[in-house]
């Protein structure tokens, strides 16, 4: 009984086995026949478009001959009888006549003109005319779309930041799908460790803030006192009376303004509510690029045109690809750097250095330029705060020694593989972005920059590798 039952066990695990095979092979014919459908949509479409050229060839050709034989008769030809249908029939030989060229040749005459104004008109500056309405054409578009944008910042940034937290979040969530947890409940427990992680940081950063705050704001008045000093007997030798006047005179600056403060205290609120509204959106669409995120894209992919579908379906897993590249090492350089600046803050003896340290890391999402930035608060701290110059100007060699370190080591060793784009095109993309958007602009425009050249050097090896099938498809009819 018991050997019948094991060997019952035994069939059943085969027959698992077996249908386990069966699935795999069925799904391996799948992907490799969807791999030959498009391959073969591929070649039909280059195959359509230069079977159009050449039949536009054939055209041109056929019409070209039928004007050269419309303007130049036979050779021996009989001449046409006169006007009216009457036939000479004396014997009286009539007048030569001069013959006249053909009117496709009276633009090679002195005094003719041709028939066909466009021909009057040089080659070179039809190309550029051509060339300038469509260049014209292309920013009438890129400002429409900029100034939709800029209609719609709020969502546009809130929905290009939650791309990059997914970005960020995406291979966590992966992990967990590859270790047997469901869909749903990996991306909310990514999505939540997520919010907490940057709910932690605000904490301890306004926590840090909060306890040296007076320490901080005694060192400051310190410093100030001795600033007034060293302007009353330092090498400007100013006097306690002109001195006063120019505190008199920021006083009643402040008073004649205060309308204007107030206002702009309205429009600080403002940007906190919108400020807000953005980190609610971006949270919203987070959660739904982690949960459904492959679904929205095949939602993308539908709304295109069908000729471009095959190509974006390729295209898309590779910008992903690069995009999360990027934000991953983005996120290891901004760590090092403000790792590094905050332990030169520390052992100079500045005051706040984690939570400078903090907002040099924010800060370093803007390459090349973003600690730099940012790490000048620390330099006007060390300066106000300690009241010595030594100090800051230590502190500012700390900074400048590490955009170097990220300049030649981190970036080119973690980012040079993912990110092919040039430090010109990066400074470049920066300034640009910083005009259009302010400062979420300069942060978008780099992994913009970086996606765009992935996408463009896929089309690019696509479309090479399209021409290579026609021909090989070619020299397989021809043989």
């Amino acid at each position: 009984m018991t050997e019948e039952n094991g060997g019952g066990r035994w069939r059943g695990v085969a027959k698992l086995g077996a249908v386990a095979a069966g699935l795999f092979a069925a799904a391996e014919r799948r992907r490799r026949a969807a791999i030959s459908a498009e391959a073969h949509v591929l070649a039909t479409e280059q195959a359509v478009e230069l079977a159009a050229e050449r039949a536009a060839l054939r055209t041109a050709e056929q019409t070209a001959r039928q004007l050269a034989d419309r303007n130049a008769p036979a050779a021996g030809a009989a001449p046409a009888p006169p006007e009216g249908g009457a036939v000479r029939t004396d014997d009286t030989v009539p007048a030569p006549r001069t013959p006249q060229p053909p009117e496709h040749q009276l633009g090679s005459a002195p005094l003719g003109r041709p028939a066909n104004p466009v021909d009057a008109v040089p080659w070179t500056l039809r190309v550029a005319a051509e060339s300038t309405w469509r260049l014209l054409l292309i920013g009438v578009a890129l400002y429409v779309v900029f100034r939709v944008i800029d209609t719609l910042k709020l969502v546009a940034f809130s929905a290009v930041a939650a791309l990059l937290i997914s970005a960020l979040l995406e291979p966590t969530v992966s992990w967990l799908r590859r270790h047997g947890v469901p869909r749903s409940l990996a991306a909310a427990v990514t999505f939540l460790a997520g919010l907490a992680s940057i709910g932690l940081v605000g904490w301890f950063v306004f926590w840090q803030v909060s306890s040296n705050l007076d320490p901080v704001t005694s060192q400051v008045q310190d410093g100030v006192r001795q600033l007034r000093d060293w302007l009353l007997n330092g090498p400007f030798h100013l006097t306690p009376d002109q001195l006063n006047n120019v505190t008199n005179q920021i006083t009643t600056a402040i008073g004649k303004n205060s309308e204007a403060l107030t206002s702009a205290g309205f429009t600080g609120v403002t940007i906190a509510v919108e400020l807000l509204t953005g980190v609610v959106l971006t949270a919203f669409t987070t959660f739904f690029l982690l949960y459904d995120g492959a679904r929205i894209w095949s939602w993308v992919l539908r709304g295109l045109p069908r000729h471009s579908r095959y190509a974006m379906a390729g295209a898309g897993p590779k910008a992903w690809a690069t995009l999360t590249a990027y934000v991953r090492g983005t996120v290891a350089v901004a760590f090092i750097d403000a790792l590094c600046i905050g332990i030169g803050l520390g052992m100079v003896g500045v005051p706040m250095a984690i939570p400078l340290a903090v907002i040099i890391f924010l800060g370093a999402f803007v390459p090349l330029v973003g600690a730099l930035v940012t790490g000048t608060i620390a330099v006007l701290i060390a300066l106000v705060a300690t009241a010595s110059v030594g100090k800051a100007l230590v502190v500012l060699v700390i900074l400048i020694g590490v955009q170097q370190l990220e300049g030649h080591i981190l970036q080119p060793l973690i980012l040079g593989r993912a990110v092919r784009v040039h430090p010109l095109a990066v400074v470049l993309g920066v300034a640009a972005g910083s005009i259009i958007g302010g400062i979420p602009g300069a942060i978008v425009a780099v992994p913009l920059i970086a996606v765009t050249n992935t996408v463009t050097g896929h089309l690019r090896q696509r479309n090479a590798a399209g021409q290579e099938v026609f021909q090989a498809i070619e020299a397989a009819r021809k043989q």
